[in-house]
């Protein structure tokens, strides 16, 4: 019985160590313990705080706009390079055509016309029966025999037969000769264009070499801005 009153007195001791009854200054609470125990906060804020500013960093984006125009101008970029290389294509087209053309026509040229008129005697049902006659030659660029005619080729190669000397070119080709009007236009004549000529086929129509892909052949005329122009007058 002894034993046991000794053992929970024993035990009683620390509940006395950490809770003592004593008010001494070694075991009272510390402001902060206080302020601790309070919650209470308190922050203070200096006057050079509240004059601070902040900003958002600078940015830039590109609009909707912007893209649309870069897209296109990227487009045109290409476009144009595509069109230049169709350009070049048709170029070299052309260039081998020519050098096909001039290897494989052996007969007069329109020099050796001019030089010996194969028809000396000139009148317009002459020349649009010769000109009649070359129906079917392919259209070639620059090409003025018939191995393949462009269209003013094709004018100056059947009037060099009558020793009619032309240029090789459809605008000075109607600057050689007289207009007339339509109602006075017989085969033969000319019949001038922006870019282009044949001789007039009666009846509204035209015989020309056309362009590339087609060949000398009558057709009606297909535009209004044309006029008619006669040679030896």
């Amino acid at each position: 019985m002894t034993l046991a009153s000794g053992l929970v007195a024993t035990m009683a001791l620390p509940a006395y160590a950490f809770a003592p009854a004593s008010e001494g200054d070694q075991f009272g609470a510390s402001a902060a313990t206080e302020l601790t125990k309070s919650g209470a906060q308190s922050v203070e804020v200096t006057d050079q705080a509240n004059t601070i500013t902040v900003a958002r960093d600078g940015f830039s984006a590109t609009s909707t706009e912007e893209l649309a125009a870069s897209k296109a101008a990227t487009k045109a970029v290409a476009d144009a390079a595509a069109a230049a290389a169709a350009a070049e294509a048709s170029r070299q087209a052309a260039a081998a055509a020519m050098t096909t053309y001039a290897a494989s026509y052996t007969g007069p040229s329109t020099a050796d016309y001019l030089a010996a008129p194969a028809h000396p005697s000139f009148d317009l049902a002459s020349v649009y029966g010769v000109a009649s006659q070359y129906q079917g030659v392919p259209y070639v660029f620059g090409g003025a025999t018939p191995a393949g005619f462009d269209c003013s080729g094709f004018v100056m190669y059947v009037y060099a037969q009558f020793g009619v000397s032309l240029p090789h070119s459809s605008t000075g080709q109607g600057a050689v000769g007289t207009r007339i009007s339509l109602a006075e236009a017989q085969p033969g004549d000319l019949v001038i264009m922006d870019g282009h000529d044949g001789f007039y086929a009666g009846n509204g129509n035209i015989l020309h070499a056309p362009y590339e892909g087609a060949s000398v052949r009558v057709q009606p005329i297909w535009t209004s801005s044309y006029y008619i122009v006669r040679l030896g007058i």
